[in-house]
């Protein structure tokens, strides 16, 4: 398939650089919510150059005031109590992701913490308008494994334990905040649902292996007598069903033949669900309830990118939204359903609204095996685009691969992808098989081919890119976090003549060394690992993942390649990347290796993320000639070894990249 704009001139290439800073720093304002009363706004912003949480009166903006005061990592996510008083938020150490729960009382403005300190995960199960000075909580405090269910008294902070998880992977609980379905993986890697009916448990369903990721429990209704269920069994893509737990019926309310659906919003008080997202390569939206029909109506025509309702007031009158374009900042909107108007508020990142940014563009790639790749792709700065041509100039391509795999790219505003094509780069992203969101099938075409017909996928897209004219073959790089960064490896040692360079931010180098470095509370899902990846009990099986692990194909490096790590990293462990380093090290292989000694899988703080993008700039720079913004200050506050190398002077790293770069 044709691009659906293309190049037809290849105008200023002295177009502004978008500096690293405003790309990479922290943003003004994110995770912006209503309390559930509608007198407070809250939104994460930073202080003293760190995310905390900020708190205002609705109808007094400018007089906002941090309420948290973290000083090294950030706050990762916040909610509201149905209590009004109360913001409940999570922070982990150096990106461990043994998550902490706290809780600050916007009357008393204390902070207590509600969960043990060191070597336990915690997460909120539930929140309710119905019991709202309570909260439900899972803690592995006991069992790493598994997570007991507690219920905390956010007024006495008194701990209660509801549950005990002797073996289950989930829990869902109703609006009354009693446990009432969980969940554990079955030997084929499925997922088995039981029912808890007064204090025993019995099967509700089971979810085969191919539906287990896309059929799940979304949520109770107001009278805890009907559930909302995704249900892919017996269909390609997920179906919305309303079911009666008394009656035993079900309905199907919304489907697509395209994708899974998903939730658009729901009633704050009667949960009932309102309105239902369809995204292939673009969102639009399904209305359920009419009530609603004008609202969306009036704030879809408000703005023309995609809308996303945030908060709703209890009463239903006030509601938070706010609008993602590909090409601008997210803008927030305080909607008056009464008075159908919407207040426009602010910007999440109010810098980047003087640049011109760069339309991202769907493209369906069809892979060798006949499979619709739905991928975005944005063309640098300095192109001038129009419909109906291709491209008479070739620009350095970079394969950017989420990662996942189980997860998605979606249209909209890439911080990634303005960053490289604001320095001269054409940017692909590929949904490879496996991606979420577009049916069972789709994510089942994954199993048992990571570097394999996965890879084949980004292949293919590479292969469209030059027979469309786009790409230079002998300039396109690929990189990418987590299997992306997997993706990465894979590309320069199995296919090491189709990229100039890789950067590989996270990625796994071993499968068998992966599976074995897990933490304990992801073993309930090592069922549907070994149906994905491959099992690994017999010899014959540990040879097969073998065959899939760069590790075992070093030698074939030829390109120049960048490793990013977090020391860290519960997911992919710190020697995923240390065992691949040294074993190109052995081989006379040059490498890259920046280590973060206080992240983990991924960046958590700002002056780490700055330094990161700022080297990975360069090195890109240094080998497709794409243009780079000076490294300045930007490696200060970092918490780096760049080759086992501390206190980098611009000198040592020149070093470090021409030795990396010289082959």
């Amino acid at each position: 398939m044709s691009i659906l704009m293309s190049i037809t001139t290849f105008a200023n290439t002295k177009a502004p650089l978008i500096p690293r800073k405003i790309l990479f720093g922290n943003p003004d304002k994110v995770s912006v919510a209503l309390s559930h009363d509608g007198k407070y706004l809250s939104y994460l912003a930073p202080k003293e150059g760190v995310l905390n949480i900020w708190l205002t009166k609705i109808d007094d903006l400018s007089n906002a005031n941090p309420v948290t005061y973290e000083k090294v990592r950030r706050i990762n996510s916040y909610v509201w109590a149905f209590n009004n008083k109360d913001i409940l938020y999570t922070q982990d150490e150096k990106g461990d992701e043994n998550y902490r729960i706290y809780k600050y009382n916007i009357e008393t403005k204390e902070t207590h913490l509600l969960t043990p300190k060191e070597n336990v995960k915690a997460h909120i199960i539930g929140i309710s308008d119905l019991v709202p000075n309570e909260i439900l909580i899972g803690i592995n405090d006991r069992d790493k494994k598994y997570f007991d269910v507690y219920k905390v008294n956010l007024i006495t902070l008194k701990k209660e334990l509801v549950f005990k998880n002797d073996g289950f992977s989930a829990t869902i609980a109703d609006q009354n905040l009693q446990v009432r379905f969980v969940a554990s993986s079955t030997k084929d890697g499925g997922v088995e649902y039981y029912q808890l009916k007064e204090g025993k448990l019995e099967h509700f369903m089971l979810a085969p292996m191919e539906d287990g990721i896309s059929t799940y429990i979304v949520g109770f209704d107001k009278t805890a007598n009907n559930i909302y269920l995704l249900d892919s069994r017996n269909y390609n893509t997920a179906v919305l069903k309303f079911c009666n737990l008394l009656t035993n019926q079900e309905n199907i309310i919304a489907k697509s033949d395209l994708v899974d659906v998903s939730i658009m919003t729901r009633h704050p008080r009667d949960y009932t669900v309102q309105a239902v997202a369809i995204n292939y390569d673009k969102t639009t939206y399904q209305i359920l309830d009419n009530t609603i029909e004008e609202d969306i109506k009036y704030l879809t025509n408000l703005n023309t990118g995609s809308l996303h309702i945030l908060s709703r007031t209890l009463d239903d009158t006030l509601w938070l939204v706010a609008y993602e374009s590909d090409d601008a900042p997210i803008k927030y909107y305080k909607y008056d359903r009464s008075a159908h108007k919407a207040e426009f508020l602010f910007t999440n990142r109010t810098n980047l609204s003087q640049y011109k940014l760069l339309k991202m563009q769907p493209v369906i790639i069809k892979s060798r095996d006949g499979l619709d790749l739905v991928s975005y792709i944005t063309f640098p700065a300095g192109a001038i685009l129009d419909k109906g041509s291709k491209p008479n100039h070739k620009f350095p391509l970079i394969l950017y691969v989420h990662g996942g795999p189980n997860a998605r790219d979606n249209w909209g505003l890439n911080i990634v992808h303005q960053w490289l094509a604001s320095r001269g780069y054409t940017v692909l992203s590929v949904n490879y098989r496996g991606s979420t969101g577009f049916g069972k099938n789709f994510i089942n075409a994954a199993n048992m081919e990571w570097g394999r017909k996965m890879h084949d996928d980004l292949i293919d897209a590479v292969k469209w890119a030059i027979a469309e004219d786009i790409a230079d073959k002998d300039k396109i790089a690929i990189m990418g976090g987590s299997y992306g960064g997997y993706a990465t490896l894979v590309g320069l040692t199995m296919t090491p003549d189709v990229f100039a360079c890789g950067v590989d931010l996270v990625g796994p180098s071993n499968l068998l060394t992966l599976v074995k470095s897990i933490p304990p509370y992801w073993e309930p899902a090592l069922n549907r690992l070994k149906k994905a990846i491959g099992p690994w009990d017999t010899e014959e099986e540990k040879e097969f993942l073998k065959q899939r692990s760069p590790l075992t194909f070093v030698s074939n490096i030829k390109k120049p390649l960048f490793i990013g790590q977090g020391a860290h990293d519960p997911r992919v462990k710190q020697a995923e990347s240390d065992q691949i380093v040294k074993a190109m090290n052995q081989a006379k292989i040059p490498v890259i290796y920046a280590l973060y000694e206080d992240e983990g899988h991924g960046f958590g703080r700002p002056e780490n993320s700055l330094s990161y993008h700022a080297l990975v700039e360069q090195f890109l720079a240094k080998i497709l000639g794409g243009r780079a913004e000076e490294i300045g200050d930007d490696l200060q506050g970092a918490n780096l070894l760049l080759n086992n190398q501390k206190n980098l002077s611009p000198q040592t790293i020149k070093k470090i990249f021409e030795e990396a770069i010289k082959k």
